[in-house]
């Protein structure tokens, strides 16, 4: 279990590790958009990642970390879209099977997605009750190992890749803002940010409606999901018992973003940067835009750009008021 001072060398094993297979994404830039922020924004862009998002490396260090006997076995999780289509990349790179139980309300898209890579998808109900008592099933049907979609020390290993990237590229950043659901990505890069750069503060962001993360750090007890609905629905899951704890002590501050102010972010993005990205990874630039904007506290940031698997046959109505 990945402690709060891991070691570098635990992220950098994982860098290693998926290196054959993940993409180091690139950093983009926008003068406008530092403009309207009021500071200096460096675009982290994992819409670039392979399957579109970041969960490919936290999926792919543990397929690859696991042993020959554990991974013929295959792999199970339960998600509704990208780590679904991240896993069955991975274990297809590896040779062996996955199965991922999918609620009954995923996106066509994304079921053909996971398909298309290999993976074998079990419809449930979409609820995370009936999504874990499904995967469970699977599990004792065909004995393979559960790698869930954040909660995971392997996975939150992988996503922490992200922060030894971008201090590579960008070194002596003031702050790191990311997206906030279950919190893999969030608790990965403050902890390898606390490794590479201890000055650098992460902050997280999460639509108001599914607040959960921000209410449980300013009570300091870990909430439960608030059940609302989000165009952000990639954040809709709640903290675990591994991710919580970091979020709770490591990571700075969680802002939180109303939907109108995530559908703003995403046009500015489309019209400014010209880059397809998803309402999730909308939420980290709508908080530097709002309710960050006036915090004098960091200069230049670094904004994680998570994923840019959005449908678009439904993108002009999630943009529309």
């Amino acid at each position: 279990m990945l402690e709060y001072a891991a070691c570098r060398s635990d992220f950098e094993a994982a860098a290693a590790r998926i290196a054959p297979w993940a993409h180091r994404t690139p950093v983009l830039r926008s003068s406008w958009m530092d403009s309207q922020a009021g500071r200096e924004l460096h675009f982290k862009c994992e819409i670039f990642q392979r399957t579109g998002s970041f969960k490919f490396r936290g999926a792919t260090n543990a397929v690859m970390k696991l042993s020959p006997e554990a991974a013929a076995r295959g792999v199970v999780t339960h998600s509704s879209g990208n780590h679904a289509q991240a896993l069955a990349l991975a274990a297809k790179l590896r040779g062996i099977p996955a199965h991922v139980v999918m609620p009954e309300d995923s996106a066509k898209t994304k079921i053909a997605a996971v398909e298309g890579y290999g993976g074998r998808v079990i419809r449930c109900r979409a609820t995370l009750s009936d999504r874990e008592r499904v995967a469970s099933e699977v599990l004792r049907e065909t004995g393979g190992v559960l790698i869930p979609p954040y909660d995971h020390p392997d996975v939150i290993a992988g996503q922490g890749t992200i922060a030894i990237e971008l201090v590579e590229q960008v070194p002596a950043l003031d702050a790191v803002v990311a997206p906030v659901g279950g919190g893999g990505m969030l608790a990965g890069i403050a902890l390898a940010t606390q490794c590479v750069s201890p000055r650098t503060r992460v902050i997280g962001a999460e639509p108001e409606r599914v607040g959960d993360a921000a209410l449980s750090k300013r009570l300091g007890v870990r909430q439960p999901p608030t059940g609302a609905v989000t165009i952000a629905d990639g954040l809709r899951t709640s903290l675990g018992e591994l991710t919580w704890p970091v979020v709770r002590d490591v990571v700075d501050s969680i802002a939180t973003i109303r939907e109108e102010e995530i559908r703003d972010a995403m046009r500015l993005v489309y019209e400014r940067m010209k880059l397809v990205i998803e309402p999730s990874a909308a939420v980290g630039i709508a908080a530097l835009l709002g309710p960050l904007k006036g915090r004098t506290d960091f200069g230049s940031c670094g904004v994680i750009l998570c994923g840019g698997n959005v449908d678009l046959a439904t993108l002009s109505a999630t943009l529309s008021p």
